[in-house]
């Protein structure tokens, strides 16, 4: 199976295993749709991952009920995470390329951790610039 593949049922997703319970976490937060959990591997102590209980490949295929109330809850858990460790500010990623199940990333963050963003490219001129510009605009 592609570990990209968005129509997987969730089988041999390592997140649906933490949801039916089949794997250890260190739940932060349970509702009926959403867990959070410590991460395995954080960037800094009390990074945790927001989850939806639905297997969800991507954000793109979430419906608009789901980003919401997952962005909703986002928030709570940044003032929390930012209560409890002290932290400058507390940084939302959503990445999905090591698991392919929609999650949200909350990183408590200090001013000059050291810590970089992320890689970053330059255009080589303005007609590329204006080229993506066109193509995602018309992809609207």
């Amino acid at each position: 199976m592609d570990n990209l593949d968005k129509n997987s049922n969730g089988a041999s997703c390592i997140f649906c295993k933490i949801i039916k319970k089949e794997l250890p976490s260190r739940n932060i937060h349970e509702s009926e749709k959403f867990v959070s959990f410590l991460d395995i591997y954080p960037v800094s102590y009390g990074h945790i991952l927001v989850v939806p209980k639905q297997h969800i490949a991507w954000m793109q295929d979430a419906d608009d009920k789901t980003i919401s109330e997952i962005f909703k809850l986002c928030k709570k858990l940044m003032i929390a995470i930012k209560k409890a460790t002290n932290c400058d500010y507390v940084q939302l990623a959503i990445s999905g390329i090591d698991i392919p199940h929609f999650h949200i990333h909350l990183i408590p963050r200090y001013k000059n951790d050291g810590l970089s963003e992320w890689p970053t490219k330059e255009y080589a001129n303005e007609g590329e610039k204006d080229n993506i510009t066109k193509k995602i605009i018309s992809a609207l």
